[in-house]
C-alpha cells in the first residue's frame, strides 16, 4: 500500500492538558478512514496535527514519507487539505471565489489568479456537482450545499488527502447522505486519501474502509468496520449500551441504541 500520511507515536497537550496520547496511523492512497470517538477525545486535534496546524509535543507526522515539521505551511496546503467543522464567511463571496481560496498555495502575495487557477476551481466545482453555483452567494446556499463548495476548495488545493471534520454536522439525512456518497467517489476516482471524522457511527461503517477509534486521546481500536464496530467496542467507549448487526443490503455493521 503506497502510504500518504503516517503518524508515529504523536502525543499532544493544551498546556497542562493531555489530549492525544502516543497515536501512531497509517493512510494508504485512495483510502478512506474514519475516525470515531466521543466528545474530547482528540479527534478534531488528530486532524489539526495532521495537518500541521499544530505540532506534536511527541513523534512525527509524515507527508509522503516526509515530516511535516521539515514543510512550510504553503508545502503542506498542496499536499493536504483540511476542510474544518467551523466555517464562518464574515462577507458573502461568491461560490466561485470561495473554491478559488483553495489556490492560495500556489500563488504569491497579492497575485491574481490566472486561467490555470480557475480551470481547477471549475474542476473542483463540476467534481462536487456544484458548477452551477458558482455565482451565487456563499449566504445564500443551504448546509448540504454549502458543505460540498467547501469541498470543492480542498480539492482546488490538489491536496493528495483531504481531512474531514465532521462534515455531516447540523445536515438532514438526504445531505448526509450525499456528502459520504461524494467522498467517497472522490477518494475512488481521484485517489485522493480522505479522514473523515464524524459522530454518524453507521456512515462511517457503511463507506469507510477502515476506522479509527478514539477513547480518551489514545487508539482503542482500529480495523475494517466489522472489527471496530462492535456491541463491546460501542459500549466501552461511548458508554451506551447499543446492538450490532448487519445492514441488510450491505452486510456493514450498523447499531440500535438498546
Amino acid at each position: 500500500m503506497e502510504l500518504v500520511l503516517r503518524l508515529r507515536g504523536v502525543s499532544f497537550d493544551y498546556g497542562s492538558t493531555p489530549v492525544l496520547r502516543n497515536v501512531s496511523l497509517e493512510v494508504g492512497k485512495s483510502e478512506l478512514l474514519g475516525i470515531l470517538g466521543p466528545n474530547g477525545s482528540g479527534k478534531s486535534t488528530l486532524l489539526s496535527l495532521m495537518d500541521g496546524i499544530l505540532k506534536p509535543q511527541q513523534g512525527d507526522v509524515e507527508v509522503q514519507g516526509v515530516p511535516l515539521r521539515n514543510l512550510g505551511r504553503g508545502a503542506i496546503a498542496r499536499k493536504v487539505a483540511l476542510v474544518a467543522q467551523e466555517n464562518q464567511f464574515r462577507f458573502s463571496f461568491s461560490v466561485m471565489k470561495v473554491v478559488l481560496m483553495g489556490r492560495f498555495p500556489y500563488l504569491k502575495w497579492l497575485q491574481p489568479e490566472g486561467e490555470q487557477d480557475i480551470a481547477v476551481a471549475r474542476a473542483a466545482l463540476e467534481a462536487t456537482h456544484c458548477l452551477g453555483l458558482a455565482d451565487r452567494p456563499i449566504h445564500a446556499l443551504s448546509g448540504g450545499e454549502r458543505q460540498r463548495v467547501l469541498i470543492a476548495r480542498a480539492l482546488a488545493q490538489e491536496p493528495q488527502a483531504i481531512l474531514l471534520d465532521e462534515p455531516t454536522s447540523f445536515l438532514d439525512l438526504k445531505f448526509k447522505w450525499e456528502i459520504f456518497q461524494l467522498i467517497g467517489r472522490l477518494s475512488r476516482e481521484k485517489g485522493l486519501s480522505v479522514v473523515v471524522v464524524s459522530h454518524d457511527i453507521d456512515l462511517v461503517s457503511q463507506y469507510c474502509s477502515r476506522i479509527l477509534m478514539l477513547k480518551d486521546g489514545t487508539v482503542f481500536k482500529t480495523g475494517e468496520p466489522y472489527q471496530v464496530i462492535t456491541a463491546p467496542n460501542i459500549e466501552a467507549v461511548f458508554e451506551c449500551p447499543v446492538q450490532v448487526e448487519p445492514h441488510p443490503v450491505t452486510g456493514r455493521p450498523r447499531v440500535s441504541i438498546l
